[in-house]
């Protein structure tokens, strides 16, 4: 198994909870830190060789049911064209890597990939439902989850608390290291150290300038990611090149969105040319838009004010930070996900392939109930339902669902 996710999402620290509990020996490896490690892999590729080589340089044995752990495992093609060997043994090895840019090597693998013989798992920061869970608030994760089910309004107490902590998540975000630091001043946004996230950020900022064709390629990623708020703040928030720099082209910055989405630093949503299933036959390569993969890190690079989080006043980034709330939900349970635009008089943020049909999705930040896109595409498509999300509470209306936007992770 190879587990894919941004630097910081708690890849190392789950894994290893995972080998404790479910082993009773398991041996880690991180193949950054302890270089030597690579030599292990230079060799023959036998599993019996391998494993020879580490217990020798780690002065543990591995056994055939122990379970072995290579973090940073993108640091060696050979260790992961080695566990197609691994996979292949009559003995039943249990491997597991990561890396925080495990995607992106992935992606620009030269050696031989062990097609077919990986099983593949995404990991991505804490959801709201998880966010709750580690706040110790299962209960409202409980009602949530019924008002989801049947469409019954909560009272306003539950609601107002549920928003309450959802602006609390729009500000902190769901990196680990941040989560708990907001749980260590008892839940005071207020007192939470916003460095935390900055520290973050600069060490994404570092990880730009590995696997890269050249320094310039580099220095082209960190534009990007830089131009990302600014272009979600657009009345069209598609992604532009000419917005990371002055006469830009696609030749030009392809590769380095190819790069941040393969880090899982950004999420993507591509743009859909029909409504009709199967979305992914319809898709716009040319067009999407970009989203970061943490909500929080999003406020912090904007310098978003929490106050501004809890005001009932109009505020477009507040808005945009709902968008990027519900795509960072919707990212760990879809595959893909899509927008669509066909004109002028219609944008609907997500389209949903669902068992009864293409449903579309509407994000609302603030209590506002006009909805004209929408309305156009329930005359023109007639869906089984649509949906609005909003910090409204749950109700349903001639097959419009509105449900609340902090309950964006319930949806399936």
């Amino acid at each position: 198994m190879l587990v894919i996710g941004a630097r910081q999402v708690g890849k190392t620290y789950i894994i290893k909870k995972f080998c404790e509990k479910n082993y009773s020996d398991y041996i880690y490896l991180n193949l950054e830190k302890q270089p030597e490690y690579i030599e292990a892999f230079e060799g023959g590729l036998t599993p019996e060789g391998i494993l020879r080589e580490i217990e020798i340089i780690s002065g543990q044995r591995v056994k055939e049911d122990t379970a072995v752990f290579i973090d940073e495992i993108q640091q060696s093609e050979r260790a992961v064209t080695a566990l197609k060997y691994f996979c292949e043994s009559e003995k039943k090895y249990r491997i597991i890597g990561a890396g925080s840019l495990l995607g992106v090597k992935l992606n620009r693998f030269e050696g031989s990939f062990p097609v077919g013989k990986i099983t593949f798992r995404q990991m991505y920061p804490l959801s709201f439902r998880e966010f709750l869970s580690a706040c110790g608030e299962e209960l409202l994760e409980e009602v949530i989850s019924e008002s989801v089910s049947s469409m019954q309004p909560l009272s306003s107490a539950i609601h107002d608390k549920a928003l309450k902590l959802y602006h609390d998540y729009l500000y902190v975000g769901g990196m680990p290291r941040s989560v708990s630091d907001y749980l260590e001043q008892d839940k005071n946004v207020m007192h939470t150290d916003a460095n935390i996230l900055s520290a973050l950020m600069d060490e994404y900022l570092a990880d730009m300038t590995k696997y890269t064709i050249s320094p310039a390629e580099g220095v082209k990623i960190q534009e990007t990611y830089r131009s990302v708020p600014r272009q979600l703040a657009h009345d069209n928030p598609k992604f532009k090149y000419k917005e990371v720099r002055t006469y830009a082209t696609k030749r030009d910055f392809m590769l380095p969105v190819d790069w941040l989405v393969s880090s899982r630093m950004v999420l993507k949503v591509k743009k859909c040319t029909f409504a009709q299933s199967p979305l992914s036959v319809y898709e716009d390569t040319d067009s999407f838009k970009l989203y970061l993969s943490d909500v929080g890190m999003l406020s912090r690079q904007s310098g978003m004010l929490y106050k501004n989080l809890r005001s009932s006043e109009d505020n477009l980034f507040k808005g945009i930070l709902a968008e990027n709330f519900v795509v960072q939900q919707m990212a760990s349970h879809m595959d893909n996900m899509y927008y669509f635009k066909p004109d002028q008089s219609m944008e609907i943020d997500l389209l949903l392939d669902t068992e009864d049909g293409v449903i579309p999705l509407e994000i609302k930040a603030g209590r506002h109930r006009r909805s004209t896109s929408l309305r156009n595409y329930r005359e023109k498509y007639d869906p089984s339902y649509a949906y609005r999300l909003s910090e409204n509470n749950f109700g349903e209306i001639d097959g419009l669902k509105s449900i609340p936007i902090y309950a964006a992770g319930w949806i399936r």
